[in-house]
C-alpha cells in the first residue's frame, strides 16, 4: 500500500511540472494576439507561412500572421496580419515572405517607404513578393549548366 501512494504522489509531482512547463512555454512563445490593428497582404503564393508566423520591420518583431484565405475570384492567397497598435505602416509599404534559413521557417518581412499617408486599419499592403522556391531555382541552375556543356 505504501509503494501505491508513493507512485501517486509522484505522478502528481511529475503532471505539476508538466504543466507548469506548459504555462511557460506558452507565455514566451508570444502567441496570443498583439492588440494591434489588422491589414492584408495578398500574394501569388505563400510557400509555407503559416498562422502565428512573425511579422518583422528590420528585424524586429511588430506583429503575426492572423489568418490566410484564399481569395475565391482572383485566386491570391490574402494574409491578414496583426500589427502592434504602436509601429504606423506608410500606404507604400512592400511586404515580403522571407525564409529564417535554409533548413525552413518563413516570416513575413515588411519594408516601410517614404508616404506620409498611413495604412488605415484593415487597409492593405499592395507591394508583395512572394517566397522565392529553392528547388525550383536549383532546377533551373542545373538546366543550365547542361545547356552549357551541350553548347561546348
Amino acid at each position: 500500500m505504501k509503494r501505491n501512494v508513493i507512485e501517486t504522489v509522484l505522478g502528481a509531482v511529475v503532471l505539476a511540472v508538466a504543466f507548469l512547463f506548459l504555462a511557460f512555454s506558452y507565455s514566451s512563445a508570444s502567441i496570443g494576439s498583439t492588440d494591434g490593428y489588422e491589414v492584408r497582404a495578398r500574394f501569388s503564393s505563400i510557400g509555407g507561412l503559416g498562422v502565428g508566423d512573425k511579422v518583422v520591420i528590420s528585424g524586429v518583431k511588430v506583429g503575426q500572421v492572423s489568418r490566410i484565405e484564399l481569395d475565391i475570384d482572383t485566386y491570391l492567397a490574402d494574409v491578414f496580419l496583426d500589427i502592434g497598435h504602436e509601429y504606423k505602416l506608410p500606404d507604400d509599404t512592400a511586404a515580403f515572405i522571407s525564409s529564417e534559413s535554409l533548413l525552413g521557417g518563413l516570416y513575413m518581412q515588411l519594408e516601410p517607404g517614404a508616404s506620409d499617408e498611413m495604412i488605415e486599419v484593415g487597409g492593405v499592403i499592395n507591394y508583395t513578393q512572394a517566397p522565392q522556391n529553392l528547388e525550383q531555382l536549383l532546377g533551373q541552375f542545373i538546366f543550365n549548366l547542361q545547356g552549357d556543356e551541350e553548347e561546348k
